[in-house]
């Protein structure tokens, strides 16, 4: 019988205890013994044979999106708000190979919807990234004027782990590294959304016991990731299954041609959970009231707004159970557990991107 993923009380425990080793420098709990890293290693090597790959350049997506969009709105004239990707293959868009289905085109047209102003995007993540990148792609993107050569990003979207946990990066060397790039945006005046590592257990064709492993390890990951997000002043996302069931139920049209990456619908998916947070953090998402469960609208299909105030490793722990939800600061040693409305259907936030049509250069505006 297989033996179940830890639960929450278990979850915020491991949680905490990776992100004291990341800020104290420790390595962190080993979460495998040296048999289970020899079957993991054995079963890997049969995955990647199965997933196979992409060496795909991820198009190129920096512009400025919504201007046609905007032209309507009272923002029309206004400056372009500066959103920045940071992360990995998946921050990137690999997988997809139009602009406008890459996760940064679709955030920065569903922005620029939300706002009625332009958005100019600059994506500076890197296929095959770890952790240990984000130094550089946060001096890239700070040293060299930010967004538009006027200064950092209004909001940074982050989303980096599954390469880490492939890799066998220590969790608290992981999590020490995320926390430092974010200490850094956050004190260049920056919002930062994180989505944290991705369940590596829905990978269609990766089997047990290493579907099992996967998940739990990538789990942990993402706990511990929010726990130093959050006291870092950031949001987190949870990328959990890839945010929502629909990748196991259809893992044929969410994943890419290699099954492992998202497909353009996937990415889609990804963006509507993505979204509400990332408007949040700019305060333009207006704010549930707490316990609202009334249901989003038709095509919605996971609506409900719910909100709990917990102990940040608590909140940490049942967000990485529950792709989708957001964890944020709250008072004292508390966060907010958020799953927040989504108010557009998938179809919505393609057809957002689609009206934008070809992002302006990113020189221009």
């Amino acid at each position: 019988m297989a033996r179940a993923v830890p639960g929450p009380v278990s979850g915020a425990r491991v949680a905490r205890r990776i992100a004291t080793a990341a800020a104290y420098g420790g390595g962190g709990a080993g979460l495998l013994g040296g048999a289970a890293v020899g079957l993991l290693m054995a079963e890997v090597r049969l995955a990647r044979r199965r997933v196979g790959g992409s060496d795909d350049v991820p198009p190129p997506a920096d512009g400025v999106y919504g201007t046609a969009v905007a032209s309507a709105g009272p923002g029309a004239q206004a400056t372009p708000l500066r959103l920045a990707v940071l992360g990995d293959s998946t921050a990137a868009g690999q997988g997809v190979h139009r602009p406008r289905q890459t996760p940064g085109a679709l955030l920065a047209a569903g922005l620029a919807a939300v706002a009625e102003r332009p958005v100019r995007l600059r994506n500076v993540a890197v296929s095959g990234a770890c952790s240990d990148d984000l130094d550089r792609q946060v001096s890239r993107l700070l040293e060299d004027g930010g967004v538009d050569g006027n200064g950092a990003p209004d909001v940074c979207v982050v989303m980096i782990g599954a390469n880490d946990v492939t890799h066998r990066v220590p969790p608290a060397v992981s999590v020490r590294l995320l926390r430092d790039a974010v200490a850094r945006l956050r004190a260049a005046g920056c919002e930062v959304v994180v989505g944290t590592c991705p369940d590596l257990g829905t990978v269609e064709p990766v089997a047990q016991p290493l579907r099992w492993l996967a998940r739990r390890m990538s789990r942990r990951l993402a706990a511990a990731q929010t726990v130093a997000v959050v006291e870092q002043g950031g949001r987190t996302v949870s990328l959990g299954d890839l945010l929502g069931p629909e990748f196991e139920a259809n893992p044929r049209e969410l994943f890419g041609p290699d099954n492992y990456h998202p497909s353009a619908e996937g990415y889609a998916t990804a963006a509507m959970a993505f979204l509400p947070t990332l408007c949040a953090a700019l305060g333009l998402w207006p704010e549930e009231p707490e316990g609202d469960e009334r249901p989003g609208g038709p095509g919605d299909s996971c609506a409900a707004h719910r909100e709990e105030a917990l102990p940040v490793e608590a909140a940490a722990a049942a967000a990485a159970g529950e792709g989708g939800t957001e964890v944020s600061g709250a008072r004292g040693p508390l966060a907010l557990l958020r799953r927040r409305r989504r108010r557009l259907p998938v179809a919505g936030v393609i057809a957002v991107a689609e009206r934008s049509g070809a992002p302006e250069p990113a020189g221009a505006g």
